[in-house]
């Protein structure tokens, strides 16, 4: 039995279309299962309420094999609150019912010179060794900047013909899709025979800077598109105006100093631990349809 928690998000949702396609028993842990249609419904067993209840999680995790696990993203709650504590009634099923195995997805950073000081990647860490303490088979499928953090200024690009961010435009950096995400956890979920507790890091196939992907837009989109740097304190008052709590807006402004400085390109790529998603084929898949319209 594998049990998959936020199984509506933009991983989740990948690993759940994936593995509905094999014979593996699932049960999905989600707050209203009219989300998914019929046919999925049909197929998987259901359990509805907030996986960081500790009624929800113990029903759903009886009898689990595996377990799927991904923290909503943190925002009125402080950090600790979105991370720590709301994986704690989560740690606890995972005792009760002798869990075999956990994956998580998590932030790269662990074992660098951040790993104390990289706000939301901090408080991530914090979180993986909370659901390690359960003695359970763990792997931390780790990732830098999502792909699709770049895609949710779509709407400016289109606009104003240009994205923000407090990192300088010239810094390289690794950035995953999350369908590479996805297919990691899949390959993870449907293997029962690994064991242990590891990272396991998610690469893109390119290290690439704002820069270059603003480069990489407009020749894919055929719309002209720059890079802006804005300074950190800009970027923070973005969170509060979205209605963050201020444990959440530092966290980005720590987490995006960290990535400034260097804490995604300690991992080493490797032929296992990258994946196929060139930054090039995610925007014709996701951006040109957008811009282009």
């Amino acid at each position: 039995m594998i049990v998959i928690t936020a199984p509506t998000s933009q991983i989740g949702s990948k690993v759940v279309d994936a593995l509905v396609k094999t014979d593996e028993p699932l049960r999905l842990i989600v707050r209203d299962a009219t989300r998914f249609g019929s046919a999925v419904r049909e197929r998987v067993e259901i359990i509805e309420g907030s996986h960081g209840d500790a009624s929800v999680v113990d029903r759903g995790f009886e009898g689990a094999d595996a377990v799927f696990w991904l923290a909503p993203p943190p925002w009125k709650q402080t950090l600790k609150q979105a991370y720590v504590d709301f994986s704690g009634p989560a740690a606890t099923a995972i005792r009760r019912h002798n869990v075999a195995r956990v994956l998580s997805i998590t932030a790269l950073g662990r074992r660098t010179a951040w790993q104390d000081r990289a706000g939301a990647v901090t408080a991530s860490i914090e979180m993986d060794n909370l659901l390690m303490e359960t003695g359970a088979a763990f792997r931390a499928l780790a990732m830098p900047s999502f792909m699709e953090n770049t895609a949710r200024q779509a709407a400016v690009m289109k606009d104003k013909g240009m994205f923000f961010g407090p990192i300088r435009g010239d810094q390289k950096l690794r950035f995953t899709a999350t369908s590479d995400m996805a297919a990691a956890a899949v390959r993870f979920l449907s293997d029962p025979s690994w064991t242990g507790q590891k990272e396991a890091p998610v690469l893109g196939p390119e290290d690439l800077s704002f820069d270059d992907q603003a480069a990489i837009i407009s020749e894919v989109t055929g719309r002209p598109m720059r890079y802006q740097q804005i300074s950190y304190e800009q970027f923070k008052q973005q969170f509060l105006d979205r209605g963050t709590s201020e444990s959440v807006a530092q966290g980005y402004v720590d987490m995006y100093r960290a990535k400034d400085e260097g804490i995604d390109n300690v991992a080493e790529g490797t032929s296992k631990n990258t994946g196929s998603t060139s930054f090039r084929a995610f925007c014709e898949r996701y951006l040109r349809p957008i811009l282009a319209a």
